[in-house]
């Protein structure tokens, strides 16, 4: 059925072999590893190195395929989550170059599965933005189509603070956008790592895309938010985001879960499904960190067995 694992990004300061470690430890079957070049973050959970693309070598790829088959765990995907079509030119191509080898890297790591942004242009509309994704990605998938990797594009639309007003930094954030996308480059290489909770505050169903978008699932992000109703509705869906919903882990936010599993099994998805800790309520201390993590292993065993 469903494997369950984890994002990698919420064990900024672990090694990879700790987080291999903290996996096995505690029943999990996966993780997505985070691959951003080394340096400094621009933002909460990002900047995070667990494959160092920089020191990437022959020993270096051995050592990571054993680690993790010596621990019985996956990589169920590398994680790398830019901006690549940043209006400013140059950030924007140095975004699309560190994508382009954390493909190959998956490739000769023997990982099926990229996950990252589109990206947009947050002052500019869609269909500005839409020309610029048909303009960038294109390369992208045909290199992605040459190494057999399959690109998941998380549907988060980078849309929660004032430097990211008013259209976020990531265009592929509905139904509507994936059209677009999925039309424009027709390719089996090409799809989501869905997360149920962007929709949750969006105000839209969570549920239905699982059927209607079940060929594009590539991987899965396992995420509540809490909407706020009281600061929703004296702000109201022009605020920025964050005045009116936060980020939960599973169980303790506005996911339907039940109706979430339902339509993964019926749709027949088969692949990782990994925890994304951005739970502000449990950042107070490295111990608080981990209990994130198994509070929403213990939470979501129901569905998964």
């Amino acid at each position: 059925m469903l494997d369950l694992g984890f994002v990698s990004a919420i064990l900024a300061d672990s090694s990879f072999e700790e987080v291999i470690d903290f996996a096995a430890a505690h029943q999990f079957r996966c993780v997505e590893i985070m691959c951003w070049p080394k340096g400094r973050a621009e933002r909460r959970y990002a900047g995070v190195t667990h494959i160092d693309l920089g020191e990437l070598d022959d020993e270096r790829i051995a050592h990571i395929k054993a680690y993790a088959q010596q621990k019985d765990i996956y990589i169920s995907g590398l994680g790398y989550y830019p901006n690549p079509l940043d209006p400013d030119a140059e950030k924007a191509a140095v975004f699309v170059d560190h994508i382009k080898k954390v493909i190959v890297a998956a490739s000769r790591l023997g990982i099926g599965v990229v996950n990252t942004f589109i990206g947009r242009d947050p002052s500019k509309p869609i269909d500005y933005n839409l020309a610029r994704f048909r303009e960038t990605w294109p390369e992208i998938i045909q290199l992605a189509e040459q190494e057999n990797i399959r690109i998941g594009i998380e549907n988060c639309p980078m849309l929660f603070t004032k430097d990211e007003w008013p259209g976020g930094k990531n265009l592929a954030v509905s139904p509507a956008v994936w059209d677009e996308m999925f039309n424009a480059i027709p390719s089996a290489s090409f799809g989501l790592n869905y997360d149920p909770s962007h929709l949750v505050w969006m105000q839209m169903d969570e549920v239905q895309p699982i059927y209607d978008y079940a060929e594009k699932l590539h991987h899965i992000h396992l995420k509540d938010v809490k909407v706020y109703r009281d600061k929703l509705n004296r702000v109201g869906i022009l605020a920025y985001p964050l005045e009116y919903h936060s980020p939960k882990i599973p169980g303790l936010g506005d996911v339907r879960w039940r109706d979430f599993f339902s339509a993964l099994t019926s749709v027949g998805y088969r692949g990782p499904a990994c925890i994304e800790v951005e739970d502000r309520a449990y950042e107070g201390s490295e111990a608080d960190i981990r209990a994130a993590i198994l509070t929403s292993r213990n939470y979501l065993r129901q569905f998964l067995g």
